[in-house]
């Protein structure tokens, strides 16, 4: 059944079709049909991803680079072409370019304390923005902490984007890295991260993306961003958890110290000295997510078949919806209107708390996330503890976009009761 004042169905792919490839969304919830809103913070999986990493563990399973046995052979082959694919994935030069890690925090504590340790000293200056998700604020944090650097804040304006004048006044001569967020995961801001990415080439500064978010929206090409890290989380993608990626331009991989040290990692072990091994094993120490890795690159697989231009025309068609929704319910403020976003949206309810109104929602059988979604600075900003956030994914429905505004015009009257 519809809800009360829902606009009218627009065309869109086979979404129907789509949703057939993740089992969980076909369980109800308290009695309901599932609407699950949550993508932000970590996407459902296709049957495709579940299926690849069971299979790996019921007839694949051995540890790799390590045995000479068939089995083992067979599941280094398949982790080696797993990180082929996420290399033509993101367009890298090299295949070395791509170190797994557990996911996109890892990856900048990686660069933080390895690039940060090697290349940062006192009065030196890291550079970021007001909307970075807390896994983009405390490596660096404890970077210059350790080296005697300071943080500066591109700051946001009252429509969630970066003020770009003031990023340029803030690039100083002591600035040896920007590191931003490409796409806000509270905001669904997409930043301008070429122009960002031209300011701090100019002054021969380095470049961190965090695409997190981006992953699962948009096509990404490190090369034509022309950054020097990239990294993501496997689990925003529609793949497991516990794996992620950083990319890295080979020569500077190359010449950052080891991260962790351990088996895996090594060429040759004495008590007097260690020699490391080749990229990109050299940042993978100890057994690594073998069956995460073969599901990241079915992940890869399913978005690729499906194409990211199709998955955007049907997410534009959600976020219309679901803006256009959300302005007959006065009593709900949106934070922040970028001119360009994907599917992220937070809010607040005059006179609901928003862990109220997710739990209202809940009993409506939608998932959102209430609270300050790891980005308490962006929320001081705006002058609000925690939202409730509602992000899209390629599965969505028009539908669950109109149950969605009629369970936040039920929290306003439950309220207002």
């Amino acid at each position: 059944m519809k809800p009360a004042n829902a606009l009218p169905v627009a065309a869109a792919w086979d979404v129907s079709r789509v949703r057939e490839d993740f089992p969980l969304l076909g369980r109800p919830m308290r009695g309901r049909p599932l609407v699950y809103l949550d993508n932000a913070n970590s996407t459902q999986k296709p049957r495709s991803v579940i299926d690849t990493e069971s299979r790996f563990y019921a007839e694949q399973y051995a540890n790799i680079h390590r045995g000479v046995y068939l089995l083992s052979q067979e599941a280094t082959v398949a982790y080696d072409r797993a990180r082929a694919r996420v290399a033509r994935f993101l367009n890298a030069r090299s295949d070395r370019e791509i170190v797994f890690v557990r996911g996109t925090t890892e990856a900048i504590n990686l660069v933080a304390s390895s690039w940060g340790g090697a290349n940062l000293g006192p009065g030196d200056e890291v550079l970021i923005s007001a909307m970075e998700h807390h896994s983009g604020i405390v490596p660096w944090q404890m970077a210059c902490e350790a080296k005697g650097a300071s943080l500066r804040v591109i700051p946001v304006d009252d429509g969630g984007e970066l003020i770009l004048e003031e990023a340029e006044r803030l690039f100083t001569p002591r600035t040896k890295i920007l590191s931003v967020i490409h796409v806000s995961n509270a905001l669904g801001t997409v930043n301008p991260v070429k122009e960002l990415v031209a300011m701090a080439r100019a002054r021969g500064v380095s470049v961190l993306l965090d695409g997190a978010q981006t992953i699962s929206h948009r096509a990404v090409d490190v090369q034509d961003l022309d950054c020097d890290f990239y990294v993501f989380s496997g689990h925003k993608l529609f793949g497991p958890t516990g794996i992620g990626v950083l990319w890295g331009r080979e020569e500077l991989l190359d010449a950052m110290p080891p991260y962790q040290g351990g088996g895996n990692m090594i060429e040759l072990v004495t008590f007097e000295k260690t020699t490391y091994a080749p990229l990109p094993f050299k940042f993978e120490a100890g057994t690594t997510n073998i069956a995460g890795t073969l599901g990241l690159a079915k992940a890869i697989d399913y978005v690729a078949g499906l194409g990211y231009d199709a998955i955007a025309a049907h997410e534009q068609k959600l976020v219309d919806r679901l803006l256009a929704g959300l302005s007959t319910v006065p009593e709900v403020r949106l934070i922040g209107r970028p001119k360009e976003r994907v599917g992220v949206f937070s809010m607040t309810i005059d006179g609901v708390h928003p862990h109220d109104a997710g739990t209202i929602l809940d009993l409506e059988g939608i998932a959102v996330r209430a609270g300050h979604h790891c980005v308490q600075p962006l929320m001081a900003r705006f002058g609000v503890p925690a939202t409730i956030r509602a992000s899209l994914a390629l599965y969505n429905t028009a539908e669950e976009c109109d149950a969605l505004v009629a369970g936040l015009r039920k929290c306003v009257e439950v309220f207002r009761g």
